[in-house]
């Protein structure tokens, strides 16, 4: 269970985010994010033979790898779905790496992206328990659900609404570093935040992300290979991952969250503590999962993030980074390659191609991903040395 994961990220590729696709495939999408990725690693698509993809691809509800690979003109010997909801992009890092190192292939491309056009709601049919246990009672959605985690929170606690709106005020001030974020040139104040409206008590507005077009592809391959690689290659140092439930009204408290037990694993896999973290780029969709993602990682006890936030400085300059590229809630959720984006920004850091909101002498990056409510869950520790 202590093993250390091998492998190395040598390409990236990432669509800059728009609110709405008009007309594009979700195939067209994915094509351009890995041609991105395998032109930023300098191989061509010849040399790849793993392919990982996510659930859902729009017009592919089923055979997905098998489509992806013939639109791409790929022949993978390795090539799978993965299904973690928001946690998807870390979760295919580490299944790439292991891949890999079972002799199964030799480069994976992992790819997510999403089409969203005006008006129209992709859904599959909803058969699961979540519809005996709590839709009934009003729980219907990923708003309302996170608005109980945050509910839940302030009345343990005593967490204030300022302190959950202070993530969001960071997310944005961020973005306004990265001119590919939804919301560049639209900073929020605290005040504005406080001021959004109500959209699922106790979640305002400008605590939800926003859903956009995009997405993004991660080349990963062996660290011998990396080691050849013309680009500078992103170690896989640690990773953790757990499921606990699926349905809200079936969580665990708040102390036993499956990112206490995935965060900590990735830490000690890399053989690192919480304090040597340069960037922390944690999956964001709600101010509520960025809540209790700070206590799970250990850096406030449960209960206390609010005087962390409010203590701490989360720019690229402060001393604690965090979601330097705006984070989902700045920069744009892409469906499930809105979770991919805190890889793509990790690696960004650690090759120090981030521009402006560099972090000076990055090495070390906690990622996190979550699907569902806090139910599934993925942590890798990335650094810039092997």
């Amino acid at each position: 269970m202590s093993r250390k994961p091998n492998g190395a990220i040598i390409g990236i590729g990432e669509l800059k985010p728009i609110r709405y696709s008009e007309g594009k495939t979700t195939l067209s999408l994915i094509a351009e994010a890995v041609r991105l990725a395998l032109k930023d690693a300098e191989i061509s698509k010849d040399e790849v033979d793993g392919l990982l993809v996510g659930p859902q691809v729009g017009e592919t509800p089923q055979h997905v790898p098998a489509t992806v690979s013939e639109y791409l003109g790929i022949d993978p010997t390795m090539s799978n779905v993965v299904d973690l909801g928001g946690a998807t992009g870390p979760g295919m890092i580490w299944r790439a790496a292991a891949a890999v190192e079972a002799g199964m292939c030799d480069t994976v491309v992992c790819v997510l992206a999403n089409k969203n056009e005006k008006g129209e709601t992709l859904r599959s049919p909803n058969r699961n328990p979540i519809r005996e246990f709590d839709v009934p009672f009003g729980a219907s959605g990923a708003n309302t659900s996170y608005a109980l985690l945050k509910r839940q929170h302030m009345e343990e606690y005593g967490s204030k609404q300022e302190d959950f709106a202070r993530i969001a005020y960071w997310a944005r001030k961020n973005a306004q570093l990265n001119p590919n974020a939804i919301f560049y040139g639209k900073p929020a104040e605290l005040e504005d935040i406080l001021a959004s409206p109500i959209i699922s008590d106790p979640l305002h507005l400008l605590e939800i992300v926003m859903p956009v077009a995009g997405g993004t592809a991660v080349v990963v391959t062996s660290e011998e290979k990396a080691k050849r690689s013309r680009r500078k290659p992103v170690y896989l140092k640690g990773a953790g991952e757990k499921i606990t439930h699926r349905a809200v009204s079936q969580a665990p408290e708040l102390d036993k969250l499956p990112f206490n037990y995935c965060i900590p694993r990735a830490l000690t896999q890399a053989e690192i503590e919480v304090k040597d973290i340069d960037l922390f780029s944690l999956y964001d969709c709600y101010t509520s999962v960025v809540a209790v993602t700070l206590e799970s990682a250990g850096l406030c006890k449960t209960g206390e993030f609010g005087e962390f936030v409010k203590n701490h400085s989360f720019s690229h300059d402060g001393d604690y980074p965090l979601n330097t590229h705006g984070g989902q809630l700045g920069f744009g959720q892409a469906d499930l390659a809105g979770g991919m984006s805190h890889v793509i920004e990790a690696v960004l850091q650690l090759r120090g191609e981030a521009g402006d909101r560099q972090i000076p002498a990055a090495k070390q990056a906690l990622v996190t991903g979550n699907g569902a409510t806090l139910s599934e869950t993925t942590a890798l520790v990335l650094g810039g040395e092997q």
